[in-house]
């Protein structure tokens, strides 16, 4: 069921990762990605669709790797050591993220990669 559900957000296949990357571990998808761990520094991950990852992002992420601005990045916390999504590069802020008890997505808004609260549960728009 989860498959199925990564599959038609965004019309791309998807692969769940049920494990923590370490420190030169690479990992490309030409598709949406879904990590069940974290992603350490010195672990590189690529997709062409979306990257979600159920855990603390560290080291480098590159999604929409096939120049899809619309791609996003999900994940617990975000402190990438360089988050890219399809040719726009950013790194983590210096200091704590604000809300660390909230999980938080990056995404291109007017040219710049912004990085926000992801809402959940019934924060999400259209839902009280």
């Amino acid at each position: 069921m989860t498959q199925h559900l990564l599959e038609t957000a965004r019309d791309l296949p998807a692969v769940i990762i049920e494990r923590t990357l370490r420190s030169g571990q690479i990992v490309h998808y030409e598709g949406n990605l879904v990590i069940l761990g974290d992603v350490n520094p010195g672990a590189e991950v690529t997709a062409t669709g979306d990257v979600v990852v159920m855990g603390v992002l560290r080291g480098t992420v590159h999604a929409g790797a096939s120049g899809d601005q619309s791609a996003t990045v999900i994940a617990f916390r975000l402190q990438p050591t360089q988050l890219r999504i399809a040719g726009y590069i950013a790194r983590s802020p210096d200091g704590e993220t604000i809300n660390p008890n909230q999980p938080e997505i990056a995404r291109v808004k007017d040219g710049i990669v912004t990085i926000e609260d992801f809402p959940i549960g019934g924060e999400r728009a259209g839902k009280n």
